[in-house]
């Protein structure tokens, strides 16, 4: 019986990827960033690894190759992927979710922190040598509103309920306050997205890009937010509408933001998020440790021991709903 063949879409001179074939011996592995790369084999193959994030490479590939049963997604994100040829194929899309919640989750608390105890201000009066004493926020006893309460919610619940805050999460379909489990208290459905904003201290997005979820957090929305409240977003830039949230943040109707992800990426020079000083940046790397991507490799090696072995896959998503 002939090896199945595994075609991996982009980073041709991934380090991993020497440890990807070492670990795949049994599969007949190509890995290409163009089109042209799976010419000749794309017709047998059966399993696509897409390690880039070019949607349309992958939209490519897959109209040349219909025995595709099962395509893996390295990251959580699949909103770049092209779900009009991924439900035409009716291959099995599954992701990475689970691999970078718990990162995440720290560096929502790590924006937490630095806005609770004003850790520019701090930064700011070492490099001037001047000793300012002044008070801080104590986040215990705080509230933490979680837009999409999935894998990195959650993960985020658990280390701010360590911390001693009150968790609100909300959910595609909310749930009824007797079904509520671990550290949230009140699980809310969108339509009452404004009430949980509006007890909150913190509001963090950590919800996929959707129809549902684009431009979700708009000037409503943020009028809503306290004055004080901060929002931090490790989803996707355009469930936020940018121009409003600059709007927020300039006129200071809220204390500040914490972001990972913009409606542009990189982020273009002069940008007014550059110059602010009540917004903390990262770009795009909230998730990134020494052994994410092994990590993210070894999720994807034990699902193809299990495609393999003819068992049902891990993280699968489902491609119409985009989660």
């Amino acid at each position: 019986m002939d090896p199945e063949t595994v075609l991996v879409v982009g980073r041709p001179g991934e380090p991993l990827l020497a440890k990807l074939k070492k670990s795949t011996t049994q599969v007949n592995l190509v890995v290409g960033e163009r089109a042209e790369d799976f010419e000749r084999v794309a017709a047998d193959a059966t399993v696509i690894l897409s390690w880039s994030t070019s949607g349309d490479l992958l939209r490519q590939v897959l109209l040349m190759a219909p025995r595709v049963r099962w395509v893996h997604n390295l990251w959580a994100g699949v909103d770049h992927l092209p779900s009009a040829e991924l439900l035409e194929s009716r291959a099995v899309l599954t992701n990475g979710r689970g691999v970078f919640s718990h990162s995440l989750a720290e560096w929502v608390i790590g924006a937490i922190i630095y806005f609770a105890k004003d850790f520019r201000r701090l930064i700011r009066n070492q490099m001037e040598g001047r000793w300012d004493p002044y008070g801080g926020v104590e986040v215990a006893g705080q509230t933490l509103g979680i837009i999409g309460y999935g894998d990195i919610g959650r993960a985020v619940a658990r280390l701010a309920q360590a911390m001693g805050m009150h968790v609100l999460g909300l959910t595609r379909h909310g749930l009824p306050a007797d079904e509520v489990d671990g550290p949230a208290k009140q699980i809310f459905p969108p339509e009452d997205l404004i009430s949980m904003i509006e007890q909150s201290d913190y509001v963090v997005i950590a919800a996929p890009l959707t129809r549902e979820t684009q431009g979700m957090i708009g000037d409503a929305q943020l009028a809503a937010m306290r004055s004080e409240a901060i929002l931090i977003n490790v989803g996707r830039g355009p469930i936020v509408r940018e121009d409003a949230l600059i709007r927020a943040l300039t006129a200071n109707r809220i204390k500040g933001a914490a972001l990972d992800v913009f409606d542009r990426e990189p982020l273009p020079p002069g940008h007014p998020f550059y110059a602010m000083e009540n917004v903390l940046m990262s770009p795009h790397c909230a998730d990134r440790t020494a052994d994410w991507l092994d990590n993210a490799l070894q999720l994807f090696l034990g699902n193809l021991k299990r495609f393999l072995q003819g068992e049902s896959l891990l993280n699968v998503v489902d491609v119409g709903r985009g989660y």
